[in-house]
């Protein structure tokens, strides 16, 4: 009888999401998770995605499991969004402060960021106020280039095609900045697994 040879076989990453909340200056934070079972995460510097004014967390559900392989992921309902308690204001100052007391209170040392719209604004001002903090920065949707903080992180901005108001772009704005287009915001929703690998690869260069 012929012996049958044995292949090898990989185990798949199953990654687990969650919800949870934590505490922050003006309240609770309702904040959604994604990291793989087998430890995986320590493969990958913590990722934290911040939603637009017009989304919450929910935003990132069908993206967090895509990107959670290699990392653990954070996606936050922003003050006043969502589940979480509101700030005195709805301010980017006091969404990146909260994000901020979010970090500290995971004890994490550093964390990647990406942010769409409004959470591009906010992620910008907590890599401007923490730079010690925030190692990387993915941008979709930037805020108009007079309101951008100096900042000196490597940044991906990735540009929606079909909103020219976007243009001109200056890199001028984010000294150590890459750009590349997507087809538009609703790549969130409609083609997660992408966007992860296009984020993905840009945070292991």
């Amino acid at each position: 009888m012929a012996k049958h040879s044995k292949l090898s076989v990989v185990p798949q990453i199953t990654v687990r999401t969650r919800r949870a909340y934590f505490d922050f200056k003006f309240g609770q934070l309702h904040v959604r998770t994604a990291f793989p079972t087998t430890g995986g995460f320590d493969e990958g510097v913590t990722l934290f995605c911040l939603h637009s004014r017009e989304g919450s967390s929910r935003s990132f559900a069908r993206l967090l499991p895509e990107i959670a392989d290699e990392r653990s992921v954070y996606a936050p309902d922003l003050p006043g969004f969502g589940e979480s308690d509101a700030a005195p204001s709805a301010s980017c100052a006091e969404a990146a402060h909260a994000v901020s007391d979010l970090a500290s209170d995971l004890r994490l040392r550093q964390i990647d960021v990406l942010g769409v719209g409004f959470g591009a604004a906010v992620a910008l001002d907590l890599a401007a106020a923490r730079p010690e903090l925030v190692r990387r920065l993915v941008l979709i949707g930037t805020p108009p280039l007079d309101r951008i903080p100096p900042v000196k992180q490597q940044t991906l901005v990735l540009r929606v095609n079909a909103d020219r108001a976007e243009e001109p772009w200056s890199k001028g704005a984010l000294a150590h900045a890459r750009l590349a287009d997507i087809g538009s915001l609703a790549l969130l929703d409609a083609d997660p697994k992408t966007l992860a690998q296009q984020v993905g690869a840009f945070l292991k260069s």
